[in-house]
C-alpha cells in the first residue's frame, strides 16, 4: 500500500487562507489601535468641544508668568554660579512676578551683599529680597 499524496491544489489553498487570515488580523489590529479617535471639535466620548473655553485663557494667563519667573530664577542661578570669587552653592533662588528671593547660607556678609547685587542686575528682575544668612 502506498500513502496518499496531498494534492497540489491543497498547498495553494492553504497559503491563500493563511494570507487572508493574516490580512484580516492586521486590519482588526489597525482598527483596534486607532479606535474612535475624536477630531478637534468632537472628542471620542461624543461630547462637543467648545472653542470658547475659559479654561484655556485662564491657563495661559497663569502659565506665562510662571514660565517667565522660572526663566528669571534660572538666569539668577547662572549669574551667581558665574561669580569668579566664590560659588553660591548654599543659596536658593525663587522668583515671583519679577521679585527674586534669595535664601540660604554664605560665609561672609560681603558674599551676601554681592549675591544681592548680582541678582539685581539680571534681566527681568524688578526687586531682590535678600534673606541670605551669614554663617559665623
Amino acid at each position: 500500500m502506498s500513502t496518499p499524496r496531498p494534492q497540489a491544489g491543497w498547498a495553494k489553498t492553504s497559503v491563500k487562507v493563511l494570507i487572508f487570515i493574516t490580512c484580516l488580523s492586521a486590519l482588526l489590529l489597525m482598527v483596534g489601535l486607532t479606535g474612535c479617535a475624536g477630531d478637534r471639535y468632537n472628542q471620542s466620548t461624543g461630547h462637543r468641544v467648545d472653542d470658547n473655553r475659559t479654561a484655556d485663557s485662564d491657563y495661559n494667563q497663569i502659565t506665562a508668568p510662571r514660565i517667565k519667573d522660572s526663566r528669571t530664577a534660572v538666569r539668577v542661578r547662572e549669574a551667581l554660579a558665574a561669580g569668579a570669587d566664590y560659588k553660591y552653592d548654599g543659596v536658593t533662588v525663587i522668583a515671583s512676578n519679577g521679585v527674586v528671593q534669595l535664601s540660604g547660607f554664605v560665609k561672609t556678609s560681603a558674599q551676601r551683599n554681592r549675591a544681592g547685587e548680582v541678582a539685581s542686575k539680571v534681566v527681568d528682575v524688578k526687586d531682590v529680597v535678600n534673606n541670605i544668612t551669614v554663617k559665623e
